[in-house]
């Protein structure tokens, strides 16, 4: 893409931050990935996890700092950075009477894809949802919901893929699916920005973590810096850490 380099980090913010009303709901976050990462965002609920993932697709404008995504500014090239990114929801939203063909097909015209039903097949295979896509999704669970949207999200092959809370409300079978979904995609050398609250999905998935607490980062790191690392170890980080920002 023009004006990136390899050696770019995939994200890189500055001060980014955001208030509104009195209330800061992220403080000036400074953070940088690396391309080919996948980073798991650690954070309890109201932490601004979701903030930061909207602000860095663009869909919130910040009130100081900056963020560069796959190498384009979010306050001055949004529509660059929205061609270079993929963003499934906690809470997918379809078009119900639609099949998952259509859907995707409608999605991919929107963004522009070149030859929409070829790309559309291709991610299906990829997925190994084809069985699902003659089928109207209103009667999906919310498993399979999550599977259509992260094949509408990488339709485009995105160079950085944001995933918020993609294990809400799924069973185990749906967890594991979709933790191979992410190796694959890893493997393909996609960035993955993965806000959760589960620590073993992080543990078992990621490459990197960041740990928000109070619209604060207090923590990050690649996982292989932490000595002996598993899921205890990771809640103990997390916990340790968010109880001595909040002293």
């Amino acid at each position: 893409m023009p004006g990136t380099r390899p050696t770019d980090p995939a994200i890189a913010t500055q001060g980014l931050t955001l208030s509104y009303g009195g209330h800061t709901a992220l403080h000036p976050l400074t953070l940088e990935i690396p391309r080919g990462e996948v980073f798991g965002f650690l954070g309890h609920n109201g932490a601004g996890k979701t903030t930061t993932i909207r602000l860095l697709t663009t869909l919130l404008s910040p009130s100081d700092g900056t963020a560069q995504v796959a190498g384009h500014d979010v306050n001055t090239e949004a529509m660059q950075v929205r061609a270079a990114i993929g963003y499934l929801p906690e809470n997918v939203r379809l078009y119900d009477r639609f099949t998952t063909r259509e859907n995707l097909t409608f999605f991919a015209r929107l963004s522009g894809v070149e030859d929409p039903a070829a790309q559309v097949d291709r991610s299906l295979r990829f997925l190994r949802i084809t069985e699902l896509a003659d089928r109207r999704v209103g009667t999906f669970s919310k498993g399979m919901r999550q599977r259509v949207g992260l094949a509408q999200a990488i339709l485009h092959d995105p160079q950085v893929l944001f995933l918020d809370e993609p294990t809400s409300g799924l069973d185990p079978m749906g967890v594991r699916a979709l933790r191979e979904i992410i190796d694959r995609l890893r493997d393909r050398g996609m960035t993955i920005f993965m806000n959760t609250h589960l620590l073993s999905e992080v543990a078992r998935s990621c490459t990197s973590i960041g740990v928000l607490a109070h619209g604060r980062l207090v923590f990050h790191d690649r996982i292989s810096a932490l000595d002996g690392y598993d899921e205890r170890a990771l809640e103990e980080l997390y916990v340790g850490v968010a109880q001595e920002d909040a002293a």
